[in-house]
């Protein structure tokens, strides 16, 4: 028969421990259980944490108990003390592997492709086949064990990275490692983060992204091949990135007309992205964030331009495939047009994604408020309610008066 023995909880409820056949279940004043057992060293073994409910501490028990009977069973400080010393052989290659498979965001979401790609090459270490490769900005500290790992040597790896003059990568650089430090930190590993440099992710080179003007714009556009002259428009009058743009298929846009048949408004739904990596090829996905799904309009002759790109596409026909048309076009490729047309506008400097810097710029100077300018860009910091534009609303009335005006001939 069971002993039992009364505890009074910090509610004042009487509850009486329980000991088993084999080990002991004990109630404790917080309400949760302890559970204990005497091993075959002849001495008691307590769980290493408490138990809210009494199954959980009942299956704990079982679980001690079948080590034992299968001759596996070790002394919980002896455990302890491997799991420690295997912590601290842990390298900082090693930990952000598995970091890199399990991490999540708020929602529970991994990373998407494009990151896990960019996180691998911030770690990956020098490749032997290839003269003179150093490997990506953290390779210097991938073979450390995470203990090792001090403020020190993480300030002089930073000064080193720094002193080459790549100051985004190391700021990219830092800022992974002070987040997979961080988790090392929560996990029990180490005892303290060691990126302790303050503003260390913060470092950027000071350049600025400087959007075309329109007559730059206008030249773009002349110059640019007519098939993707409506990737431009979408991208500098929607505000569309690069892996949105060329994710979009017929289905995705509708173009209103009027009575006599002329066109007066195109409206796209961004949906997905398309993003390309070394390891997997295309990968479609979600947008860049929750907020970039989104449904815009374009008018003027802009909208023009979308609308005689997609006559004659239908259903899941992409709007902007790679030469055998049925493929995503990649940056590269599209890179052999756009190159000699900002070039032509006296912008070689210029990246894609100033066209989207413009149509933010563009859709503020109408007058759009912050959220608005952000709820058309695609922007994570705007509400749900705020991602999605409807006929007859406000993003209506920006777009037609940032819209390119047509005219008569």
């Amino acid at each position: 028969m069971a002993r039992q023995r009364k505890i009074i909880d910090s509610l004042g409820r009487e509850r009486k421990a329980t000991r088993r056949t084999w080990g002991k279940v004990e109630p404790l004043p917080s309400g949760n259980y302890r559970a204990s057992y005497t091993g075959p060293d002849k001495q008691r073994h307590f769980a290493p944490m408490t138990f809210t409910a009494i199954i959980d501490a009942d299956a704990w028990l079982a679980t001690q108990r079948a080590q034992i009977v299968a001759g596996t069973w070790t002394p919980s400080t002896a455990r302890a003390e491997a799991d420690a010393q295997a912590n601290r052989a842990q390298t900082l290659g090693a930990y952000a592997a598995q970091w890199i498979t399990t991490r999540t965001n708020s929602r529970g979401d991994h990373l998407k492709p494009r990151t896990k790609a960019e996180y691998e090459r911030l770690l990956r270490t020098p490749d032997r086949a290839r003269a003179g490769d150093d490997g990506g900005p953290l390779a210097p500290l991938v073979a450390l064990p995470l203990i090792d790992i001090t403020p020190g040597r993480v300030r002089k790896w930073r000064a080193d990275l720094l002193a080459t003059g790549t100051k985004t990568q190391t700021s990219r650089a830092y800022g992974l490692l002070n987040a997979i430090m961080g988790t090392a930190v929560i996990d029990r590993i180490i005892d303290a983060n060691p990126c302790t440099v303050k503003g260390g992710q913060s470092t950027h080179t000071g350049r600025k992204v400087v959007p075309p003007t329109d007559a730059e714009l206008d030249t773009i556009l002349t110059k640019i091949p007519p098939r993707y002259r409506a990737l431009v428009v979408l991208a500098a009058f929607g505000g569309l990135r690069y892996g949105e743009a060329t994710a979009l298929r017929a289905k995705d846009v509708s173009v209103e007309k009027d009575e006599d048949g002329a066109v007066t408004a195109v409206r796209v739904n961004v949906e997905r992205a398309v993003t390309h990596t070394a390891g997997e090829g295309f990968v479609v996905g979600s947008t860049k964030s929750e907020a970039g799904t989104r449904r815009l309009a374009i008018f003027g002759i802009d909208a023009d331009i979308i609308a005689e790109h997609v006559r004659g596409l239908i259903g899941d026909a992409l709007l902007f495939p790679a030469v055998d048309g049925v493929s995503f076009l990649a940056q590269s490729a599209f890179w052999r047009h756009w190159n000699p047309a900002r070039t032509a506008a006296g912008r070689p400097d210029m990246p894609f994604h100033a066209l989207r810097h413009y149509a933010g710029t563009r859709y503020a100077q109408e007058g759009a408020t912050p959220r608005e300018t952000m709820a058309r860009l695609g922007h994570s910091s705007m509400g749900a309610a705020m991602r999605y534009q409807h006929s007859g609303n406000r993003d209506d009335e920006l777009a037609m008066r940032m819209a390119r005006r047509k005219t008569s001939a």
